[in-house]
């Protein structure tokens, strides 16, 4: 059964983007809704998301935000008061334009993001620089017209968190930017055993709206990039063409300073594609659902309940899989699902005073004494979620290359999958020549002030880049 079960998922070396489909459909993660373009989260895949929440949700109000909701419409009128915001999202925007059998007054577009949401309500409650800062966070789907979807990375009903912030000062807004951007970077990190890259995006790159995006940029598997995150300082943009205004300290009015900042349900697509093998899903211990997967083999029932008592204890999850199934189905279902390990109890490993636990990261079996059972879960839990982040990070360190000129540009784009950094003179003609030639973009800014040549057309360099294919 378990070859059965492998014949399922095409090998991630012969075609990555089937491996990636085969995984999210096996593992029950997603399943395909008539509402094209648009995905149905599963149980398992969506308690995943309800573990990325619950991170991350205490780790917002520990910074001090609040959760709030905002409508999912917005008439065209109040859209249009942006217009960088506006042309940049246009061709993604879904519009309503009748409420029942009546054609509106005013068409209205289902929020593809709630910038001008959130600065018209800002207008009505900000008076004084004792409202200030307001840090809102919002929970929600929002609708982008995709053309081309793909189960958690593109959707065109996406679900995912937005979080919006009111300064009074420039510095103040910038350090909200930067702060909740590593947030991002912890919980990617240290929770979902992601390495990530963090910089500056491009003007070209930047968030229609913004005067500067953050992003968080991830290498799959295959070489190619995930962006898994950003955070962005708009200035008085917004503010200002919404007339928001505060009196000061000196009772003169001031214009605030705005941020915003979000994570989707892509973070999941990035767990896959870093961890994920020909087996399967691999998920870390930190975020998995379940973490262990218990297969009792024969009449055992006595010493499982033990065991199933002491994980209860210890707040470690767990699933019993007391199905009528052969034991190597069983043992094949738990490494499709990615359980971080399993523990197998049969009677003959009983007699000998001992169980069988399996590594989902490495497949290593181990024979472990009854009576150590538990401290040795939690032993490997941790192991585990070591192993995925410095096994993915030693995966893209190798993958990362460098280019001194454009020859050597061209030649690395063709023949080496993964990132390349190289400096850039700054001018867009430059970046747009290299994604026109290579597909390659500019990922995020390493440093702004740089000696050297760009590496497309040889003028003096003023930024260091990371470049690289994306999803």
């Amino acid at each position: 059964m378990k070859d059965k079960t492998n014949k399922m998922i095409t090998s991630r070396d012969v075609n990555f983007a089937e491996w990636y489909t085969d995984i999210c459909r096996v593992a029950d993660l997603v399943d395909y809704s008539s509402v094209k373009g648009s995905m149905i989260i599963r149980p398992y895949g969506y308690a995943i998301w309800e573990n990325i929440v619950a991170v991350l949700d205490k780790k917002f109000k520990e910074t001090g935000h609040v959760n709030v909701q905002m409508p999912m419409f917005i008439p065209e009128s109040l859209f249009n008061l942006e217009k960088e915001h506006v042309e940049g999202f246009a061709p993604e925007v879904a519009w309503v334009t009748h409420g029942g059998s009546e054609e509106l007054a005013e068409r209205m577009l289902v929020r593809p993001t709630s910038e001008v949401l959130f600065c018209d309500h800002y207008k009505k409650i900000i008076k004084s620089y004792r409202d200030l800062p307001i840090l809102y966070n919002q929970w929600c789907t929002i609708v982008r017209w995709e053309k081309e979807t793909r189960p958690f990375l593109r959707s065109r009903e996406i679900l995912w968190q937005e979080g919006h912030t009111m300064h009074a000062t420039r510095e103040e807004a910038i350090e909200e930017t930067l702060r909740m951007l590593n947030v991002y970077r912890d919980v990617q990190e240290n929770y979902l055993a992601l390495p990530v890259i963090t910089g500056k995006k491009t003007e070209k790159e930047k968030f229609a709206g913004a005067e500067a995006t953050y992003t968080l940029e991830a290498m799959m598997y295959d070489g190619i990039a995930l962006q898994n995150g950003t955070s962005h300082y708009f200035g008085q943009g917004f503010a200002k063409a919404f007339g928001i205004q505060f009196l000061n300290k000196e009772n003169k009015l001031e214009t605030p300073y705005q941020t915003s900042w979000g994570v989707t349900t892509r973070m999941i697509g990035a767990i896959i594609m870093t961890h994920g093998d020909d087996l399967g899903l691999v998920l870390p211990p930190m975020i998995a659902p379940i973490k262990v997967a218990i297969i009792p083999i024969g009449d055992v029932n006595e010493i499982l309940n033990q065991i199933t008592e002491l994980l209860k204890k210890e707040g470690i999850t767990f699933v019993v899989d007391n199905s009528d199934k052969s034991p190597g189905f069983k043992f094949a279902e738990a490494e499709v699902k990615g359980y971080p390990l399993r523990l197998e109890v049969g009677k003959r490993d009983l007699e000998a005073g001992c169980v069988v636990l399996v590594r989902r990261d490495t497949l290593e079996k181990i024979s472990v004494p009854i009576d150590e059972v538990i401290s040795k879960i939690k032993e490997l839990l941790i192991n585990i979620q070591s192993n995925l982040y410095n096994r993915a990070k030693m995966r893209r360190d190798s993958m990362i290359y460098h280019a001194n000129n454009y020859e050597e540009f061209l030649e690395i784009a063709k023949n080496k999958p993964g990132f390349i950094i190289g400096k850039w003179c700054g001018d867009v003609n430059c970046e747009n020549k290299i994604k026109e030639d290579t597909t390659f973009k500019s990922r995020c800014i390493i440093d702004e002030e740089n000696n050297g040549k760009c590496v497309c057309c040889g003028k003096e360099a003023h930024y260091n880049l990371y470049w690289g294919k994306q999803y």
